[in-house]
């Protein structure tokens, strides 16, 4: 019996993760997520495994049970964690975690779902960096590691451009997760001011994202690799690069 096509999402559970997933989803796509957290909302076509991605055994054994069941056309490594600290405050343990979230498990996910992707012929991946990557005040190990997944995502579209895959990444800037409102409620002064840096005036969503995220995972946008798109507002504008 074949295996089911499916797009494999980490991080899947809440925020950004799950509005690629339900946007994935909604095109009729079988959807599998990793996330350390059981998502607290269901669809017939989601699949969703438990796991500590920061630990590289529990990553691939992981991997290995998603790939018995699925064929992965695309990959979106989402998962991620800030732990905000500048050079004065952050440490070690704050520097291992996130590099075994961001590039770890990154790494080991896309060597697991490689097999598959070059089976499918126009395998996709999607990297999910930051723009704080281009620098932030208080996310020194945060930007360094999502700086790190840029840099992956470039080496890895020439390493794989001819198996037809595409490796692409999307930054976000200022997006009104969850997350981002518990220490930066609605009406807020210091909400208020991040709404006014931003050129089009008003915080992301995560569907901002997923919908940028949809379009590299399309199978008809395989002439776009190695490419980094910012999702921000605009606040990157005189600072990244043309």
């Amino acid at each position: 019996m074949s295996q089911t096509p499916a797009y494999l999402v980490t991080g899947g559970s809440a925020g950004i993760g799950q509005a690629i997933c339900q946007q994935l989803l909604q095109a009729g796509h079988t959807v599998v997520n990793i996330d350390y957290t059981v998502p607290g909302w269901s669809h017939a076509n989601l699949v969703s495994f438990q796991a500590d991605l920061t630990n590289a055994d529990a990553t691939r054994a992981v991997a290995q049970q998603v790939m018995a069941q699925y064929a992965i056309v695309g990959l979106v490594n989402n998962a991620g964690a800030t732990r905000p600290g500048t050079i004065d405050t952050a440490t070690l343990a704050d520097l291992d975690y996130v590099v075994a979230l961001h590039l770890q498990a990154s790494m080991l996910l896309i060597q697991a779902v490689l097999p598959s992707l070059r089976a499918c012929g126009q395998g996709r991946i999607v990297n999910i960096a930051t723009r704080a990557a281009l620098g932030k005040p208080e996310r020194v190990v945060y930007s360094a590691t999502k700086a790190g997944m840029i840099g992956m995502t470039r080496t890895l579209a020439m390493e794989l451009g001819s198996d037809g895959i595409t490796v692409n990444a999307v930054a976000p800037g200022p997006i009104a997760t969850e997350l981002f409102r518990k220490s930066n409620p609605e009406g807020s002064p210091q909400t208020q001011r991040i709404i006014n840096s931003i050129a089009v005036k008003r915080m992301g969503t995560a569907d901002d994202v997923a919908r940028s995220v949809m379009f590299f995972l399309s199978p008809d946008n395989g002439f776009v690799t190695g490419q980094v798109l910012y999702v921000c507002g605009g606040t990157t504008l005189g600072v990244a690069p043309i």
